[in-house]
């Protein structure tokens, strides 16, 4: 049993089917958030700060010495500060810049600065 069916015959059971072919496709929106924002913003540059070099920690010692250029005389304070953990360096470098101007150096004491 074969049955010709027209082009008519074959649209109405399409729409039967599937429904109407010529109702428009259903249009979703998307929000998109991002939609209203430009690719390119320009920002205005804020001036770099210069960091000011951290100072390193040096330690240091204060040297106190009695100098005079008359054996037993009239002396006078002297202090020295040096760059140096070591007690004895610090003596001995106070000392030697002492001894170019001053005959006689006695060293009074030595302490260590903050």
């Amino acid at each position: 049993m074969t049955v010709e069916l027209t082009e008519e015959d074959e649209e109405d059971m399409r729409q039967a089917l599937f429904g109407a072919s010529h109702a428009p496709a259903p249009q979703v929106t998307i929000h998109d958030p991002m939609a209203h924002i430009p690719d390119v913003v320009i920002v205005a540059s804020v001036p770099a700060r210069k960091k000011k070099p951290s100072k390193a920690f040096t330690p240091r010692m204060r040297v106190t010495l009695q100098v005079g250029n008359v054996f037993e005389g009239a002396t006078q304070a002297y202090v020295h500060e040096a760059d140096t953990i070591s007690r004895l360096l610090a003596e001995q470098e106070s000392v030697k810049a002492a001894r170019k101007k001053y005959r006689y150096v006695e060293v009074v004491s030595v302490k260590a600065i903050g």
